[in-house]
């Protein structure tokens, strides 16, 4: 005989097993994904084991710091290797990266459709780059059913910075923190091509190095690509379109010299065995990026040069460009273009701010700042 008191255990046992049940099935409910390429993917979500190639600051922002915990493997020689000191950083505040096991690198030859496969992971995020060089490897990967979602901020494309911010929520669950970062982005960008509409003016003639080797070394200008790009998207006049035979390279000193332009950034970070480098990033003081950084005011004939003279030479974070987090190096080098336009923005609180909200690590350091204060 079942009486009153059992019937309502087991009707709460059963109710028990039917939310188990469905919460189960929600869990590992398969999607159909696009991804940065506009690529139909069907993927298992939310994804309980991630391998990330790169991007992984756009990926912690998303999918947070607990995301981490379902990553079984990543590229590691574009962060670890590049960026030690961010990638430090990282490490102290998430458990299992230090450890992380290393799926290799298309650069240098050493991704692994192997590896990849052998981390039985249930999606790669992989990012267009490599995902274009390595055909050979993802055709093997995709074969072992393993779905391959591609994400994509070096284009500096507005729609895929916003596709790929989505994928990567719904893939890991976290579509209203993705929406939120879409959403985040999408304003600061038009923010800063209408103040740049409303504000007109001629254009204002600008070059960008690379401050890597010492200004012993004419470091990498760019053109229609990563710090070219953004000037084109600013309206600015960027001294090296039609004089590099690719998309990087450097410039000859003597035609610097010959433009005489009115701004000048040189575009540091945190690498290692380089100690002429302009210093920038989480470490870097104001003095100390300034140090580095007034070498190359010193270079032959740079004194008479417009931008020298008027206050203009800047260094700017390089790891500040094509993110999701880009649009502070966008207000930072409108704000030199446009002052007036941009005379309530300020790029430091904007990247703080960006810090407070969505990344595990404290802002500290320095990032941008022109030569003379």
């Amino acid at each position: 005989m079942v009486t009153l008191f059992s019937f309502r255990r087991i009707l709460r046992w059963a109710t028990f097993l039917l939310a188990a049940a469905f919460a189960l099935t929600a869990w590992s409910a398969t999607l159909e994904v696009t991804d940065a390429l506009g690529r139909k993917v069907r993927v298992n979500a939310p994804a309980q084991r991630v391998l990330v190639n790169f991007n992984y600051e756009e990926f912690t922002a998303v999918a947070g710091k607990e995301g981490w915990s379902r990553v079984v493997g990543i590229s590691r020689a574009p962060w670890e290797g590049w960026r030690p000191a961010i990638f430090k950083r990282y490490a102290g505040v998430i458990p299992n990266l230090q450890a992380m096991p290393d799926i290799g690198h298309s650069d240098d030859g050493t991704f692994s459709a192997e590896k990849v496969i052998a981390l039985k992971p249930d999606v790669l995020f992989v990012a267009e780059w490599t995902f274009t060089a390595m055909k050979t490897a993802r055709d093997q990967i995709e074969a072992a059913g393993i779905p391959i979602v591609v994400i994509d901020y070096n284009a500096q494309l507005l729609e895929r910075h916003l596709a790929s911010t989505r994928v990567i929520g719904r893939v890991m669950g976290t579509e209203p923190r993705a929406e939120a970062l879409a959403a985040l982005y999408e304003h600061e960008y038009k923010d800063v091509l209408a103040r740049i509409a409303k504000a007109g003016g001629a254009k204002k003639k600008v070059y960008i190095e690379l401050g890597q080797a010492g200004p012993e070394t004419v470091g990498n200008s760019y053109s229609g690509t990563m710090w070219g790009k953004l000037l084109n998207i600013l309206g600015a006049d960027n001294m090296a379109d039609g004089k590099l035979t690719g998309p990087w390279g450097p410039l000859n000193a003597e035609a610097v010299l010959a433009e005489n332009p009115h701004l000048i950034f040189m575009a540091g970070s945190s690498w290692v065995n380089r100690p002429k480098a302009v210093k920038t990033g989480y470490e870097a003081t104001p003095e100390q990026t300034r140090q580095s950084l007034a070498p190359y005011a010193q270079r032959a004939g740079w004194a008479n040069l417009k931008a020298v003279r008027n206050g203009e030479l800047h260094a700017i974070e390089h790891g500040l460009c094509r993110t999701l987090f880009d649009f502070v190096a966008m207000q930072y080098i409108a704000k030199r273009l446009y002052p007036e336009a941009f005379r309530d923005v300020d790029p430091d609180a904007s990247f703080r701010a960006y810090h407070e909200k969505y990344l595990p690590v404290a802002y500290s350091g320095t990032w941008m700042l022109p030569l003379k204060p």
